[in-house]
């Protein structure tokens, strides 16, 4: 399956799940809802020509509603960023002044959703976080020539890609509410995907997650007559997630190995056990494939950081 990857950046992007989820996930004659959009990588590779899809994190679809309007084009995007890039690379303080210029901003009240896609590209880790007035508040990535003619060329043609996916109103309709509003709206034609944010680990999210909102979300998801994949984690080298025991174990549950790259050192990039929670029966997929060919596994994945620490960025 050839993924198509979206120009928002953030950790803990489903990319590499993409192919897993979508054989997972039955198809129906209804709607894709879902009411954790994220980067919108499960969404643009569902296939689906009716959708629902809504964040809380109103700068998310503020951005792919512009790209649904045609206020956002691969064109406009590259003139964007060979300017903000070309300032960018001869700013003071090694690029730094530049990128507090576009974040003070965008904090500011602008809200440009060009100027959200400079600050996801150029901060630091390719993390995505608000402080409690909304305000960006991720560091710069300390790579003034980040915007390459390549790099810039890469995003373009991801806009361009998710342009052609992205159906006009009233097909895919984008909200910008809680998915307390959301998930009732689904039929039994439907199908629900959620990728909330993971409790108990480190997330990058608009509003933050609690046990309250975890509750909530299984209270909705149990009560609903469309079927439903639920993304979350099951357990990694130190812990188990109690989320899984406490709610989800009265559905079925899938798991599978997967690598996050969520820290600055190799020692911090562990294999997480990922989990897919459904309400109907998964038929012909692997029920969990964690644990297995763990010695070459890691050092393929050591590799791999390797390879993309020391490659230039596309």
């Amino acid at each position: 399956m050839r993924v198509i990857v979206p120009p928002i950046k953030s950790q803990g992007i489903k990319t590499k799940l993409v192919p897993w989820i979508m054989d997972v996930a039955p198809k129906v004659k209804g709607r894709w809802i879902e009411p954790f959009l994220g980067t919108g990588v499960v969404a643009f590779n569902s296939g689906y020509k009716e959708a629902i899809l809504n964040d809380t994190n109103p700068h998310i679809i503020n951005f792919y509603k512009g790209v649904q309007s045609r206020k956002i084009t691969a064109p406009l995007m590259k003139q964007y960023l060979e300017i903000e890039g070309k300032y960018l690379s001869e700013a003071e303080n090694n690029g730094y002044e530049h990128y507090l210029k576009v974040r003070s901003r965008f904090n500011s009240g602008e809200f440009s959703p060009y100027d959200f896609i400079f600050l996801s590209r150029a901060g630091f880790n390719g993390m995505m976080r608000f402080g409690s007035k909304g305000n960006w508040n991720i560091p710069f990535c300390k790579k003034p020539d980040r915007f390459s003619q390549a790099y810039i060329t890469k995003i373009t043609n991801q806009v361009s890609a998710v342009s052609q996916i992205i159906q006009v109103e009233p097909n895919w309709i984008f909200h910008n509410k809680s998915f307390a509003e959301i998930i009732p709206l689904a039929t039994e034609d439907d199908i629900i995907y959620c990728d909330p944010p993971y409790y108990g680990r480190h997330v990058d999210y608009y509003n933050g997650w609690t046990e309250n909102d975890e509750e909530l979300l299984f209270s909705l998801l149990s009560e609903t007559k469309a079927k439903f994949v639920l993304s979350t984690w099951h357990h990694n080298d130190w812990r188990e997630n109690e989320m899984v025991n406490k709610y989800w174990n009265k559905f079925n549950i899938i798991t599978k190995d997967h690598f996050y790259h969520n820290g600055g050192s190799i020692e911090n990039r562990r294999t997480v056990v990922e989990a897919l929670v459904c309400n109907f029966d998964v038929v012909g997929i692997e029920q969990h494939n964690h644990g297995q060919k763990e010695t070459s596994k890691t050092k393929q994945l050591e590799i791999e950081w390797l390879t993309e620490k020391t490659a230039t960025p596309l």
